[in-house]
């Protein structure tokens, strides 16, 4: 049965912080303020994939309360919760991920965001998708007060050995 899940994540930016968005440093004067590294991206894939498995949200598997986590990379969020679908014996088929933000622009970077995340949970590079889009001056996305994710994430069980 093939199963589906969604994911948000929205972060505020922040002087004297770096961007990273897929795990991957983008040249900005402003980062986005959060206790990990406040990846955007990852948090909503993280969450988007818990969810397909029902397995909860990216809050309580890495709760910001919890100072192991201070500024640790988001990608290791990311190898945690690949680790969990697999002891549940699920695989990853498809992730389509969108970032929402004013500046800088992205698209330089999507194919290493998108080499980044394939490696990281151990699928294809055609698996995943990562899409940029501004919010049209439209809110406090559009105003460039902070940026936002949207991922969806399908996974299926593993098929069992005959």
């Amino acid at each position: 049965m093939i199963r589906t899940g969604f994911g948000y994540d929205i972060h505020r930016f922040a002087s004297q912080r770096k961007l990273i968005l897929g795990g991957v440093h983008i040249p900005s004067e402003l980062g986005l303020l959060g206790h990990s590294d406040a990846d955007v991206l990852l948090h909503a894939i993280c969450d988007a994939l818990l969810g397909a498995a029902a397995l909860g949200d990216i809050g309580r598997h890495f709760p910001d309360s919890d100072r192991k986590f201070k500024d640790v990379s988001s990608l290791s969020f990311l190898i945690t919760v690949r680790n969990l679908l697999t002891r549940k014996k699920f695989q990853v088929v498809n992730v389509d991920s969108t970032i929402v933000l004013q500046q800088p622009k992205i698209a330089p970077f999507i194919a290493h965001m998108q080499k980044n995340i394939a490696m990281t949970l151990g699928i294809k590079m055609t698996q995943v998708s990562v899409k940029a889009t501004t919010n049209e001056g439209l809110g406090a996305l559009g105003a460039g007060a902070g940026c936002a994710a949207y991922a969806i994430a399908t996974i299926r069980p593993v098929k069992r050995k005959a």
